[in-house]
């Protein structure tokens, strides 16, 4: 390797260097990124570096000091002193880009002081050291006992020492006696000119040398020694307290053969010759770690809406500043249309920069609320676009002085009637001669530019994409993504300014919150993906566009640290920006290319062209690029192989010639450049990927080093192209766990790391698209534990990751059970796949809500491809850990159906049909539609709550909805054929079988269709029209009660819910507890609404019943939303109060009187569900008159449930009535009955085995519903239990106090992991249940709960 080229690179981390003949090494470590390092005479002996145990060692040979030239094109100030004697030159530095800085490290012998001597190429005798020493790696600088002379101690913080002035360098020597004191930092300073030099913005950092006091003077036997490298470490080791006995046994220790073995690779890190690159193949020990140490919880909170409502429709306008006051005035008077309009900020001032077009003029007007005087300097661009051509004497303003090759002008204050006050400059061009103007600004000697780089305006008329329709902005940060849009056209001058703009816009950004973040994700993504220009016709250095990198990366950094529940969105903007650097990382792009072309000699031709496209203006086009051309050289020229690279990577001969550098021919080197460019141009790709990927793996390493596991890191860079890419992605994982705390804590390095660890991922991905051929002949432990690996990836990555991490969990108790050999190992390994499916759809629902609608919006006004919109989002998904573990969990699925002998059904409701397929995505969307024909639905989405669509004869889908929910009860009700299918073969050809006439034959675990005639479809089937039998309500009447005790319970005052409670109360075992219970009668609403306090309520009801009668249903929500504006009569308050009191129940009242109101709010919730879309269609469709229809309420103290189950006396899905079936959830029963995703625990028990329960399958369900002490208001209709109508479940049941939504952790739960505990808890479920049968003589459908171990019966009523 070049020592050009070799050096930059090596230097950014590490150099480790023998600098005395005892064999204490001296280690100077330079958090630094030098972009001219040591030069070396010609040699035959190449550098070399591998990693050892904690540090990067590098040897190299003896370099001649002092008498070579750095290669650069940059004059330098280069230092022409010999360096000191008996020193090491730890490094040269550029300060500014032309002075040259050394540094020289003497270490200490036994009784004297570390020396240190910096030499600089400054000629100026102010130069001064400002600096301090680090203890034990602290950030906090301690002061040096000795100071050279004229040193002053600074605010007790620092020394600031001068240096001495020699010829033209400047000189100092410093000497440390501490040994405590481990390295020194220090900035310099010219105080005359209060100019700063700094280490890429940063403190320049030099790590001391060990004291060789701290060694021992034991001396290591030879024999212990096998290489001279080992000593150093040997006697480290002894300083520590290990005795030389012990490293005798330790490294002598004899085999059974009684033959010395040979050191192991752990025993000592220096126990391998420099020369070698034998790689560790062992595994990477993990360490045990409490998995939920990594749960995130942050939620994302919601933005306050009225910052958009003010936006869209402002109440109180927002003043105009003066210069906008002015540019509004301007625009006006000359009346042309306006080319550009821009308004710069400058610290807390603003510059507008006006372009108008009036006459076949060009106008260019200059303004600023600046106080202080203000000077332009400024020039025209005739041929290309930011040079700088001396304009003509016509185009000067009053007062202009002509420069060389510039103008200066100074502004004036503007002379108008206006009450505002700003400074201004108008300047006239004739004809259109000129591209633009570029400028720079000039305040009492300070020179004034944009972020870093000239102004410029372009005069051209800006071409825009014809606009697609935007939309209303719906669901984004529309604001923000306007000011976007607007800018874009100066954002797609190049990357420099496109990252400053995103600066500018972070805080915006972050106000907005999450939707704010993802608009600058979208635009950030769209670029990337080269949807957006990256370059028009603007020269930007290499080193501008890595500053503005790495002011928008710094930026976001600090987003990172402070708002924890923005960091996936953070980390997904940061891998498409890169990770930039102030500076020298960019400016090596320039300065390397040449270094390649003059060493193997190649400048013209393709190489000359893409030298000058760097030149002009880099990007991530260039990575590819570099690739390319290594394949072709390791493919032997194939000019083939480099278009492929290209293509592949979507860079078309088209786009090469797009570039304002066009590259227009084709490698071509010789055969005797091969190796030279090969190692050169594998350089050169780690500098472009450092600048240009926020997930190289090697860069983002290398930028790390000294801080963090380097071992880890090593072990991953050693293993980094394994085949077999298991052992690399636990090294992965191993390093990710490892800097998880490091990310969750702002620190100085927070960029760096967080880079690496967007590169660790990253490359977990790769690898395991790498590694699905290893698994084609897996077995299923092989499978779960790939599949915890990349779950434990995502988690790693993942905002809210607390059901990722307990899925985890499961994995890691299913692959036990596997090891042990349960017998139910895959029907629970089924049940962690079927929630981490769910999580996974969860996490693309997400992603969905928050990115597409920004996507869709943007892309409109961006004019972005459609295609590229459409897929926006699914490509975010598909480049992330998701899309990875879903193909695992499609690999697992159908070995688990298989050992568990689950089949690809689980059928729900088994009924033969006859009907025409036709696929939904929803069922909810269409539950309402009458089909005219027999229907097999194939629904992707069944929540559970659902009605069945008239005319449906089956449902089909892959969705998991439980056994016992109401659309499985009305489907068997309806003799619908109900089933999940879990094959997504079999569901794909059911899709395609579209408009076909199909019969279904169900069997208990299995569904066999086929195609049919028409003539086959039975006749009494095609009219889906027919008469439904109308059920009769008899309306029920107030009388004369609010409240009553269940003693009182009749079927003229309340359901049969509360008279069957009232009915078991006292003929149940002991162990079977009943919550007492009291309730609301029948007409209580209706004589509630006549009082007179509620006068105006019952008209605005009877005004949109009206209205509901003619077919408006969005009158729905507006009656449930009248009916809380109800008025609680003070009889009805008391008489609760005394019959909750008089019955043992506690009084909401009691607590005050807003929890008085919290449980009059929860009444009338249940009262206003009579109204609810699912009751109100399904009422319709068996005729029943909703008027009919009375409400009472069921008032009953809510058991704080462990578990909630619900019982069929008879199992529903075969019709057995000799075996009971029933569901179990964590929590409370809603989550079962309700809408909530995932299964429940379910088990049979036959009648005449009730003590021996069989699991059919175990929860999946992620969410737990638990609440505090309180009341629940539970619906009692009198249409809830009519023959022949399943109407259980159409209307609410509503606590008083909100359920805690509660992410469930099942791998520590009893009922999943102590089999005793769940044989005891699901035999007295299955008891009681076949106990209420045997009360009622029918079969049953009871709900319950456990707490405490102890079993409730909440409710039973006829099981339909």
């Amino acid at each position: 390797m070049s020592n050009s080229v070799g050096h930059n690179l090596l230097n950014q981390s590490l150099f480790q260097s023998k600098i005395n003949s005892s064999g204490i090494p001296a280690n100077t470590l330079f958090q630094a990124k030098s972009v001219h390092q040591v030069t070396a005479q010609a040699r035959k002996s190449p550098i070399s570096k591998k990693f050892c145990g904690n540090t990067l060692n590098v040897q190299k040979p003896k370099l001649a000091m002092g008498s070579c030239r750095p290669i650069t094109a940059i004059p330098l100030a280069v230092l022409t002193t010999d360096p000191p004697s008996n020193q090491q030159l730890a490094g040269k530095f550029n300060l500014d880009g032309n002075i040259e800085m050394q540094v020289y490290v003497n270490p200490s012998t036994p009784g004297s002081a570390t020396q240190v001597d910096i030499c600089v190429a400054y000629s100026g005798d102010s130069l001064t050291l400002h600096w301090g020493g680090i203890k034990d790696r602290k950030e906090k600088w301690v002061l040096p006992s000795r100071h050279p002379d004229g040193t002053k101690v600074y605010k007790n913080k620092a020394l600031r020492t001068p240096f001495v002035n020699s010829g033209s360098n400047s000189l100092l020597q410093i000497e440390i006696d501490e040994p405590t004191i481990q390295a020194i930092e220090f900035l310099l300073v010219d105080e005359s000119q209060n100019r700063w030099f700094k280490n890429n913005g940063d403190n320049f950092h030099v790590k001391l040398p060990a004291k060789e006091k701290l060694i021992s003077n034991a001396s290591v036997p030879e024999e212990l020694v096998e290489y001279e490298a080992a000593r150093t470490e040997l006697l480290e080791e002894v300083a520590r307290g290990t005795s030389i006995q012990e490293l005798q046994a330790r490294l002598t220790k004899k085999n059974d053969g009684g033959k010395l073995e040979e050191p192991s690779g752990s025993d000592t890190k220096a126990a391998k010759k420099s020369e070698s690159k034998k790689v560790r193949t062992e595994r990477i020990q993990r360490k045990t770690r409490d998995l939920t140490r990594i749960i995130n919880k942050h939620a994302t909170k919601p933005v306050d809406e009225a910052k958009f409502v003010d936006e869209k429709h402002p109440t109180k306008p927002k003043p105009l500043t003066a210069v906008e006051l002015f540019a509004k005035e301007k625009e006006e008077r000359d009346g042309g249309s306006v080319l550009r309009k821009n308004i710069f900020k400058i610290n807390d001032k603003e510059l507008l920069v006006l372009v108008t077009k009036p006459a076949g003029k060009t106008k260019v007007h200059l303004a600023t609320d600046f106080k202080e005087p203000l000077a332009l300097h400024w020039a025209l661009s005739a041929s290309k676009a930011g040079e700088w051509s001396e304009p003509p004497a016509s185009t000067h303003p009053q007062g202009s002085v002509a420069l060389n090759g510039a103008v200066e002008t100074q502004f004036r204050p503007s002379f108008t009637d206006s009450t505002y006050e700003v400074q201004s400059i108008e300047i006239e061009i004739e004809g259109e001669s000129f591209k633009g103007m570029p400028f720079v600004l000039n305040a009492s000697g300070n020179w004034m530019k944009n972020q870093g780089s000239d102004f410029y305006i372009d005069f051209g008329v800006e071409r825009k994409k014809a606009q697609k329709d935007t939309g209303d902005g719906k669901g984004t940060a529309k604001a923000l993504l306007d000011k976007i849009a607007d800018q874009e056209s100066e954002a797609q001058k190049s990357f420099m300014h496109r990252f400053n703009i995103a600066a500018d816009l972070v805080n915006q950004a972050k106000d907005a919150g999450e939707l704010g973040l993802a608009g600058i994700l979208v635009w950030m993504r769209f670029m990337a993906t080269r949807q957006l220009i990256w370059n028009k016709n603007y020269n930007v250095k290499p080193r501008e566009i890595s500053k503005a990198q790495d002011r928008l990366t710094d930026l976001l950094q600090n987003v990172y640290a402070n708002y924890p529940q923005y960091r996936e969105l953070l980390r997904m903007i940061l891998s498409t920006v890169g990770r930039g650097g102030e500076g020298d990382v960019g400016q090596r792009i320039r300065d390397e290319i040449l270094v390649i072309q003059r060493k193997n000699n190649c400048k013209g031709g393709m190489m000359e062209e893409w030298h000058q496209k760097l030149h002009n203006n880099t990007s991530p086009d260039d990575v590819v690029i570099c690739q390319a051309l290594i394949d072709y050289i390791k493919n032997d020229f194939d000019i083939g192989v480099y278009w492929k690279t290209l293509n592949e990577n979507g860079i078309t001969k088209e786009r090469l010639l797009s570039y304002d550098r066009a590259i227009r021919n084709e490698p071509n080197f010789r055969s005797d450049q091969k190796d030279g460019l090969l190692r050169d141009l594998g350089h050169y790709m780690r500098t472009l990927k450092a600048v240009h990927s926020g997930a190289d793996l090697e860069s983002a390493i290398q930028n790390c080093m000294g801080y963090k596991d380097e071992d880890l890191l090593r072990f991953v860079l050693e293993h980094v192209e394994d085949k077999n890419v298991e052992v690399l992605i636990e090294g992965l994982l191993e390093a990710r766990q490892a800097l998880w705390p490091l990310l969750s804590k702002p620190h100085d390095r927070l960029r760096d790391l967080l880079f690496l660890d967007i590169a660790l991922d990253s490359t977990v991905r790769t690898a395991i698209e790498r590694g699905y051929e290893e698994l084609n002949n897996a077995g299923p432990e092989k499978i779960m534990y790939f599949i915890s690996l990349v779950l434990e990836n995502l988690a790693l990555s993942s905002d809210n990751n607390e059901d990722l991490i307990y899925c985890l969990k499961g994995w890691d108790q299913a692959q036990n059970m596997l090891k042990s050999k349960s017998n139910d190992w895959a029907l629970y390994s089924k049940s962690i796949l079927d929630r981490t499916r769910l999580a996974l759809a969860n996490k693309a629902e997400s992603y969905l809500r928050i990115l597409q609608p920004s996507a869709e919006y943007l892309g409109a006004q961006l004019g972005v491809d459609q295609w590229a919109v459409n897929i926006f989002t699914e490509e975010i998904i598909r480049a992330g850990s998701a899309a990875s573990l879903s193909s695992l969990l499609n690999r697992l699925d159908p070995v688990l159906r298989k050992t568990a002998n689950m089949g690809s059904w689980q059928v729900i409701s088994p009924v033969e049909v006859v009907g025409y397929v036709v696929y939904v995505d929803e069922l909810l969307t269409v539950q309402n539609k009458v089909y005219s024909k027999p229907t097999i639905l194939v629904a992707k989405s069944v929540k559970g709550e659902e009605e069945i669509p008239d005319g449906t004869v089956a449902v089909l889908t892959p969705d998991m909805p439980d056994v016992l929910s109401h659309v499985s009860v009305r489907a068997r009700n309806s003799k619908v054929c109900f089933a999940t299918c879990f094959d997504p073969n079999i569901l794909a050809d059911l899709q395609a079988s579209e408009g076909k006439l199909l019969r279904l034959k169900p069997t208990p675990a299995d569904i066999v269709y086929s195609e049919v005639n028409e003539g086959e479809l039975d006749a009494g089937s095609t009219d889906s029209k027919e008469d439904t039998p109308s059920l009769t309500l008899v309306k029920k009447k107030f009388t004369g009660r609010y409240a009553i005790s269940s003693d009182e319970f009749t079927s003229e005052m309340v359901g049969a819910k509360s008279r069957n409670m009232a009915y078991v109360k006292g003929k149940l075992p002991s162990w079977v507890g009943i919550p007492t219970s009291v309730a609301l009668p029948f007409g209580s609403f209706e004589k509630v609404l006549s009082e007179d306090s509620n006068k105006a309520v019952a008209e605005k009801l009877e005004t949109l019943k009206k209205k509901l009668k003619d077919g408006d249903f969005d009158s729905l929500k507006k009656i449930r939303e009248t009916v809380l504006q109800l008025a609680a009569p003070h009889q009805l308050v008391q008489e609760l109060k005394t019959t909750m009191k008089g019955s043992g129940m506690p009084w909401p009242g009691d607590e005050g009187e807003q929890r008085w109101e919290q449980a009059w709010t929860a009444i009338k919730k249940v009262w206003a569900s009579k109204w609810n879309e699912r009751a109100y269609f399904s009422t319709r469709k068996v005729k029943l008159d909703h008027d009919y229809l009375c409400m009472a309420v069921l008032v009953q103290e809510i058991i704080n449930a462990d578990y909630a189950f619900v019982i069929h006396t008879t199992n529903p899905s075969s019709g057995d009535s000799s075996e009971i079936y029933a569901e179990v959830v964590k929590g409370l029963g809603e989550t079962l009955v309700g809408a909530y995703p995932g299964r429940a625990l379910s088990f049979i028990s036959k009648k005449n085995d009730l003590d021996s329960p069989q699991v059919l399958g175990y929860p999946s369900k992620p969410i737990g519903l638990f609440i505090k002490r309180s009341i629940i208001f539970r619906s009692d209709s009198n249409g809830e239990d009519l023959e022949g109508y399943a109407g259980a479940g159409l209307y609410d049941s509503v606590p008083m106090d909100e359920e805690e939504k509660v992410v469930v952790d099942y791998s520590s739960d009893p009922l999943m992991v102590d089999g005793n505990f769940r044989k005891t808890i699901l035999s007295s479920i299955a008891r009681a249940g076949s106990a209420i049968e045997e009360l009622y003589g029918s079969p049953q459908d009871i709900e319950g709960v456990i707490r405490d171990g102890k079993l409730y019966v909440v409710q039973t009523r006829p099981q339909m």
